[in-house]
């Protein structure tokens, strides 16, 4: 007759519980990166349109400074269409004496409008 010494019963099953435990905090570790990862690829994607805003911006500007004669009229507001480098873009151009605001908008689907705005003075026109 085979008798079981009472440590080793009390030991069975021990070894598959540590590795249950350990496959549980692998998988929490890798949700982790995976959760990093999805919102390092949203702002990336944030600070490209910003930065694609502030180029835009700077564009308008500099045609304005190198055509003083075509300037938008005193008062006014011109609305330009952007869509195709921001989603939802436009651009809107405001004139007050010398005083030119540019501010360009953009709206990703299920999140709020995001504005860049920039002054700038030009003379002539």
């Amino acid at each position: 007759m085979h008798k079981t010494s009472p440590h080793k019963s009390g030991q069975q099953g021990v070894v598959l519980v540590e590795a249950m435990i350990a496959i549980l905090i692998f998988s929490m570790g890798v949700l982790a990166v995976v959760g990093l990862q999805a919102a390092m690829i949203k702002n990336t994607a944030d600070s490209k349109y910003r930065a694609d805003a502030g180029y835009i911006a700077q564009q308008r500007i500099g045609l304005m400074w190198s055509d003083p004669d075509n300037l938008p009229a005193d008062g006014s507001n011109t609305v330009f269409a952007i869509a195709d480098l921001l989603p939802s873009g436009s651009v809107s151009v405001t004139r007050a004496g010398v005083q030119f605001t540019v501010t360009v908008t953009w709206q990703q689907p299920g999140e709020a409008q995001h504005n860049f705005i920039t002054t700038a003075s030009i003379t002539g026109g």
